[in-house]
């Protein structure tokens, strides 16, 4: 009977030093990352956090939000979007950490059941714009940035001026499309996916696509490195890639 009461002490005091211990590895990880990671990160997150016992603390911004809040100093333990290396050159995150994770290309979105344009080649992409009664984007995102170039190569800035509906966020370009406010919405094909009541035409020509390419890194003065590392390693995981594909990101895989 002692031995039994030992035996059962002994194994209590077991599974209260195990959980101290796992209490004392979980970390709080702080991550900056991309608006378009959001859709990624709302399935991913809560699955490393299960598996790994971390926190993950998220901010999702847009390039402009991004870059003030790092200029403020913004503390953070992992960096994941497309401006990575200038915060490399800054001495902010650690050059060794580098880590692609996936990209996403730009792409053009109707209202579920509407008629889709031909926006198969460069010509043809033109002519839709030019054919829209409406058009909507994100003018500071990564897509609104590329657009003002494209609509200057192709001649149109002008024209697109009196029927672009600008928009605040990055999901409201393709809401403004599912509620019937606007005829066309531009965004990053994953975002088109992620909102419902949208359909995706299709993404932009290869002669005027550009890619958002998702990288992650650490930061120099990271609390929790470890965590941020092993986040990373997750991220690149073959279950990881299979989740970003379905959301309509490429994942990059090692």
């Amino acid at each position: 009977m002692k031995i039994r009461s030992f035996l059962v002490a002994a194994k209590i005091g077991f599974l209260m030093l195990l959980a101290q211990g796992l209490a004392a590895e979980a970390a709080e990880v702080k991550l900056i990352a991309g608006r378009g990671m959001s859709v990624v990160m709302g399935e991913l997150g809560p699955q490393f956090e299960r598996a790994t016992g971390h926190k993950l603390m998220i901010w999702y911004g847009i390039v402009g939000t991004t870059k003030r809040r790092m200029a403020a100093g913004e503390a953070f333990d992992l960096f994941i979007s497309g401006e990575i290396d200038d915060y490399i050159k800054q001495g902010k995150i650690a050059a060794g950490t580098r880590t692609e994770i996936a990209r996403v290309g730009m792409g053009v979105g109707v209202r579920a059941g509407a008629p889709k344009p031909d926006i198969s080649s460069v010509d043809a992409f033109k002519r839709a714009l030019l054919n829209a009664k409406s058009v909507t984007y994100m003018p500071e995102s990564v897509v609104g940035i590329h657009l003002a170039r494209v609509f200057e190569r192709l001649g149109i800035s002008e024209q697109m001026k009196a029927k672009t509906k600008p928009q605040l966020t990055v999901t409201a370009p393709a809401q403004a499309v599912a509620d019937g406010e606007v005829e066309l919405g531009m965004a990053l094909t994953s975002t088109l996916l992620s909102v419902s009541g949208v359909e995706l035409v299709g993404p932009f020509p290869p002669e005027l696509q550009s890619y958002n390419l998702y990288t992650a890194g650490v930061g120099t003065a990271a609390e929790q490195p470890e965590a941020a590392k092993a986040l990373i390693k997750f991220l690149r995981s073959p279950a990881a890639a299979a989740v970003i594909k379905a959301k309509g990101l490429e994942p990059v895989t090692p």
